[in-house]
């Protein structure tokens, strides 16, 4: 099996500039975090254009969608960012592709210490995987389907409807 994983940004990717304290985008960590994970499995990694996922509209997510529509692969993982995750799940599961499409991201960046993306990384690898065609979010060990997931903000967790 090969893994076609798809970062399209989030707080998993972004870098701390120490010059001005703010956190941004540069390159991609998911190369590092793969090469980190040591998967036994084919990926192909693919870079959308990365930023903070309260900054998408809908045509970022039509790119998603369509990148998700040309992969050959049956196992897609999006490194999302977590604050709209489930609206860019809302705009893939009605569409129901043939693959298994999970979502997944980081509440702290992977370049930072105590950070979930790897782990957050690693399940959602195993989880495509797995599960059965359809579209999830896979969130510090939990799996979620498309339509029944929401972002706890002040939880910092995701949890059902």
């Amino acid at each position: 099996m090969t893994l076609r994983i798809l970062a399209t940004g989030g707080t998993f990717d972004k870098h701390y500039n120490e010059l001005n304290g703010t956190l941004g985008f540069a390159d991609s960590h998911l190369a590092a975090a793969l090469a980190r994970a040591r998967l036994t499995v084919g990926v192909t990694l693919e870079q959308l254009p990365l930023m903070d996922s309260l900054d998408m509209v809908d045509a970022d997510r039509a790119r998603i969608l369509a990148a998700c529509q040309a992969a050959t692969e049956k196992a897609i993982v999006i490194v999302h960012g977590t604050d709209t995750m489930p609206q860019t799940a809302a705009v893939l599961g009605p569409v129901q592709l043939a693959q298994t499409i999970v979502l997944t991201g980081a509440m702290i960046p992977y370049a930072i210490a105590n950070s979930d993306a790897l782990f957050n990384l690693g399940f959602a690898c195993a989880a495509a995987q797995i599960l059965p065609p359809g579209v999830y979010v896979a969130m510090n060990g939990q799996i979620f389907a498309w339509d029944n997931v929401q972002k706890n903000r002040a939880a910092g967790v995701f949890q059902p409807l």
